[in-house]
C-alpha cells in the first residue's frame, strides 16, 4: 500500500464504494416487507365494526365478511345504516385499502360509489350515497369491536 500508485488507490476506492453499493442493494431485496400494520390481508377487515358516520350522524354497526367467491372480495352488512337485511355492499381489498364495488345499488335505491382505509383498528372512509334525487357525500369511521 506505501508503494501504490495513485491510480491503483483510486481503484481500490472505487472498487470499495462499488461493494458498499452491491451490499446496501443486496440488503434491501433480501429485506421483508413488514408485516406490522394490519390491512395487508383480508382478514384484517372482517368481523364486527362500530361505524360513526358523518352523514345521517348516527352510530350503527357493520359485519364485514368474506366473499366466498373472491380471493380478495368482501360484503357489508348494513352498510350506510341500511339494515341488517338490506342487500349487503361488495367491496375489493387491496393492500389497506378497501373499494366499494361501483356503481352498486343497496338499501332502498341508494346508488354507493367509495373506498376506506385501514389504520390499526379503524377504518376511514369517504363514500357517496345516491338516491336518485340527491348525491351525498359521507365520512365514516369504523372501529373495530
Amino acid at each position: 500500500m506505501k508503494g501504490d500508485s495513485i491510480i491503483t488507490k483510486k481503484i481500490r476506492l472505487i472498487a470499495n464504494v462499488m461493494a458498499v453499493v452491491v451490499l446496501a442493494v443486496v440488503i434491501t431485496a433480501c429485506t421483508k416487507e413488514s408485516t406490522d400494520t394490519p390491512g395487508t390481508t383480508r382478514e384484517a377487515f372482517l368481523g364486527k365494526w362500530n361505524v360513526t358516520e358523518s352523514y345521517t350522524k348516527l352510530s350503527y354497526e357493520v359485519t364485514i365478511s368474506a366473499d366466498p367467491g373472491s380471493s380478495s372480495g368482501v360484503f357489508i352488512y348494513n352498510f350506510a345504516g341500511t339494515g341488517s337485511s338490506s342487500i349487503p355492499a361488495g367491496a375489493e381489498i387491496a393492500g389497506s385499502s378497501i373499494i366499494l364495488d361501483a356503481n352498486q345499488v343497496i338499501g332502498t335505491g341508494l346508488k354507493i360509489n367509495g373506498s376506506g382505509n385501514l389504520s390499526g383498528s379503524k377504518i376511514n372512509w369517504n363514500y357517496t350515497l345516491d338516491d336518485g334525487a340527491n348525491l351525498l357525500n359521507a365520512i365514516a369511521i369504523y372501529t373495530k369491536q
